[in-house]
């Protein structure tokens, strides 16, 4: 495996993502911000939060494969959330898990979460990108 998922002493253990991840390989890969849109580039999920979540994932997850690597590789996401609040916390974690649990994964990279105002178009209220390393 090219990513290593690390949780040093001294820092918390965080249930939905590791503090520190390593990577080895030959490749490295950046996948572009994902939104809420199907292959036909269809809004999936208007004014649901974690349904966007769950497609911003899934998309991940495909764009992953189209290179050949899967969630296994991931370095790092970032989450960017319209309009953040801690209380849409349980929103993004159903997101998540309901991705995590098509995809028969555990997306456990370190991850960073940014509250932000706007996206590309006001429909869309989570984007998600990620970096990975292909062995």
């Amino acid at each position: 495996m090219a990513v290593t998922l690390v949780n040093p002493a001294g820092l918390p253990e965080i249930p939905i993502y590791h503090q520190v991840s390593v990577a080895t390989g030959t490749r490295l890969v950046n996948i572009a911000g994902q939104v809420a849109w199907d292959a036909e580039g269809t809004l999936v999920g208007a004014g649901d939060l974690a349904a966007q979540v769950e497609q911003c994932y899934l998309n991940v997850a495909t764009a992953l494969a189209g290179v050949g690597g899967s969630f296994a590789d991931v370095v790092k996401l970032t989450v960017h959330v319209v309009d953040w609040t801690p209380d849409k916390m349980p929103l993004l974690l159903d997101g998540i898990a309901r991705a995590a649990s098509q995809l028969g994964v555990t997306p456990a990279a370190p991850a960073s979460l940014f509250g932000i105002v706007a996206l590309d178009v006001p429909e869309h209220l989570v984007e998600v990108e990620a970096t990975a390393m292909l062995g």
